[in-house]
């Protein structure tokens, strides 16, 4: 598992275009509003060496790489958090994402309209913003009778909950989205069960032109940091069309091409390792049988959690963990070797596991 984000943004921003380039998936894409109404997804594999690296050195030919999970929700327009533009539909498909790709327009292409006039990125940024804060707004309104109601009990719970809502509501109010306020762990358990859409974790993705790779950074791209240092929201630029070109290419074209515009990595590339940094995600390796795994969880998972992940009698009959890092276990040539070097560490049920580990559940059922 790795994690599933939504591209967001306002309609004609390029994000059927990046879905494409990002998940290899053709969709249609229009020069109007609203050509994707259903969203699309795909699941993309998150290249990883290592695990091709440990794979090759065990004799295992089955890789399953972790996934990351792409969904193109349509655009949002002015109006949507009251229903606007098929609003209601398009939000409740957000509430399902762990990540926000919030798509920004930076590229001109005077034959594809833009629904705000010229395309300004502050503008367009807050258009979408306000949507999501009075979408939760309305949420928090409709879940406010039935708190109240609840807060007559007088429990600890109901009471927190009530002033949680109050809390979270007078900060939207504000015109502050909830990932801005800050709570207690706590709260963060209580408010992470609603779903707020301003809650969740968003990424500024400019979509520029491809004239502005050999310029270095666009204005665009420096408004969109200047406006994101308020926020800390990462900020990634990337040519969708030129990524998308970059996909229907064999491996030595791309790698050609991408040396031409300066690119070091691909936009997914750098899209995975801003989104998994972001989100506080780590992989660790199984080996079993025939199959080498990657799987990605969250920084501060303990053995006996990433067993669950792995199958939920693991973590019901959890015993111990034997553990080796990827790098020692290339090193020590083979699991054999890694084993009568001593290299490979038994932990118990409570042991953080660490980025980069090649684990190996004891249990029993």
């Amino acid at each position: 598992m790795g994690f599933k984000c939504g591209l967001v943004g306002l309609p004609n921003v390029g994000k059927s275009t990046l879905f494409t380039a990002l998940s290899s998936l053709p969709v249609e894409r229009a020069k109007f509003p609203f050509s994707t109404i259903e969203p699309n997804m795909g699941i993309v594999p998150v290249r990883d060496e290592r695990l091709y690296k440990v794979a090759a050195l065990v004799g295992i030919e089955k890789i399953t790489p972790a996934t990351l999970t792409i969904i193109d929700i349509a655009g949002l327009i002015k109006g949507a958090g009251k229903g606007e533009g098929l609003g209601n539909r398009f939000l409740a498909h957000i509430r399902e994402m762990d990540l926000l790709l919030h798509v920004i327009r930076g590229f001109q292409a005077p034959d594809v309209p833009h629904l705000a006039g010229e395309p300004n990125p502050i503008r367009d940024i807050e258009i979408i913003n306000l949507e999501l804060i009075l979408a939760d707004l309305a949420f928090l309104e409709r879940k406010r009778e039935k708190v109240f109601r609840n807060a007559k009990s007088k429990s600890r719970e109901a009471q927190l909950e009530k002033e949680l809502v109050e809390k979270i509501y007078e900060h939207l109010n504000n015109g502050k989205p909830a990932r801005s306020l800050i709570l207690s762990a706590e709260e963060k358990s209580v408010a992470g069960g609603w779903q707020l859409l301003t809650m969740k974790p968003e990424i500024f993705v400019v979509n520029i032109d491809e004239k502005d790779l050999s310029v270095g950074e666009s204005e665009t791209v420096r408004s969109v940091k200047r406006l994101s240092k308020k926020t800390s929201t990462p900020v990634i630029s990337i040519c969708a069309s030129l990524e998308a070109e970059f996909e229907e290419m064999e491996e030595d074209e791309r790698a050609v091409f991408m040396e031409e515009y300066g690119l070091p990595d691909t936009g997914l590339d750098r899209l995975i390792k801003t989104g998994y940094d972001y989100l506080g995600l780590i992989t660790f390796f199984t080996v079993k049988g025939k199959e080498a795994r990657a799987w990605a969880v969250k920084k501060g998972t303990v053995a006996r959690e990433g067993a669950g992940k792995v199958h939920t009698d693991m973590e019901r009959g959890f015993i111990a963990a034997e553990v080796i890092d990827w790098e020692e276990l290339i090193k020590a040539g083979s699991l054999t070797e890694a084993k009568e070097k001593g290299s490979i560490r038994l932990e118990g049920k409570d042991y953080l596991l660490k980025d980069g580990e090649v684990v190996l559940f004891r249990f029993k059922v």
